[in-house]
């Protein structure tokens, strides 16, 4: 197939880039190449992608209306991989309108070319996040997501409602897709394991947050790719579980799905460092803080419907995952520890 992965030189789009890659795809990789973090990994992604000929780098950002346009027009992808995004919830805090320039402009451009150019399936990121104020674990899809407790989250939740609105009007198949906490080779440097394998290794403390009172349900990367690859093959049809009397969140008499792709085992924050101190040989200094505003305690994917319908489910033991990532991180910045940031 020929495929358009928007935010391909990203930590996830460009694991997904490189499988679909290596299984015959075509890849037309959307990237604007931002600041957020450091443009060099970003590039260093690239340089591995666009060692393909079945892959061609688009830098451009979904913000941009007529260059979307032309996109689609020039390009006619079959199916569209929605991961392009502003992440992070505490810099939604202090970057409101980079939110809604990227996660509701920029959505709404991907979907209206989906619209006019034929996309067989729309596939997206959401996040946990959405969950916000629920505290019903684990987390379902089937859940009420009403109570959003940071931007990044209301932005998330928003595309969900936009896409559902496109696959009623215009039987666009669209699935959303719920990450939770994902990890690996390649990771984003604003997450907390990078954050806290860079100064375990310069000697410096972290930053735990809650006094380390807890818990992500992490999901390894390559697990995340493996799920992402079988929605893309499984587009979204209508539900026959459907009723209008009892409404769920997670069915629609349209052409619409909803998943948590988590490795459902939640993780306490202290476990998870203990377990990154055995890998990286190194003690770890805390510098225990409070709850940042946006933060939720806990998360915990219910994983149930994601292998009813797909057969598939993230299993990677945290051991051997940040196992991977420090391999990588070690050889990454062989120059000496944050180095390359």
């Amino acid at each position: 197939m020929k495929i358009l992965v928007t935010g391909s030189a990203g930590f996830i789009g460009f694991h997904l880039a490189s499988r679909l890659l290596a299984r015959g795809d075509e890849v037309i990789g959307l990237d604007n190449f931002n600041d957020y973090y450091a443009v060099e990994l970003k590039e260093a992604r690239h340089r591995q992608l666009t060692a393909s000929p079945s892959y061609r780098g688009v830098r451009l950002d979904l913000s941009d209306r007529a260059g979307v346009e032309d996109l689609f027009r020039r390009e006619q992808p079959e199916v569209v991989v929605n991961l392009a995004a502003q992440a992070g919830v505490r810099y939604s805090l202090d970057h409101p309108h980079t939110y809604v320039d990227s996660n509701l402009v920029g959505f709404v451009n991907v979907l209206e070319g989906c619209r006019h150019h034929g996309v067989k399936h729309l596939v997206y990121a959401s996040s946990s996040s959405v969950y916000g104020l629920n505290t019903h674990l684990p987390f379902s899809v089937h859940d009420r997501v009403d109570h959003p407790i940071s931007l990044y989250a209301a932005t998330k939740k928003a595309n969900e409602l936009m896409a559902h609105t496109y696959s009623h009007l215009y039987r666009l198949p669209t699935t959303g897709l719920r990450f939770f906490t994902v990890y690996g080779p390649w990771g984003r440097p604003d997450m907390a394991l990078f954050k806290f394998t860079r100064a375990i290794l310069a000697g410096e403390p972290i930053d735990v947050y809650n006094h380390g009172q807890m818990q992500r349900d992490f999901t390894y990367v390559g697990d995340i790719v493996t799920s992402v690859m079988r929605v893309i093959d499984h587009p979204a049809t209508p539900d026959a579980r459907w009723s209008s009397d009892q409404p769920d969140p997670a069915t629609s008499s349209a052409p619409y799905r909803l998943y948590n792709v988590g490795n459902h085992q939640p993780v306490e924050l202290l476990d998870l460092i203990r377990t990154l101190e055995e890998a990286l040989g190194k003690k770890a200094e805390l510098k225990l803080l409070p709850l940042q505003p946006g933060d939720v305690l806990s998360t915990f994917a219910d994983v149930d419907n994601l292998v009813r319908d797909l057969g598939v489910q993230p299993a990677t033991p945290l051991v051997s995952g940040l196992g991977r990532f420090v391999e990588w991180y070690r050889d990454f910045y062989s120059a000496g520890p944050g180095e390359r940031r």
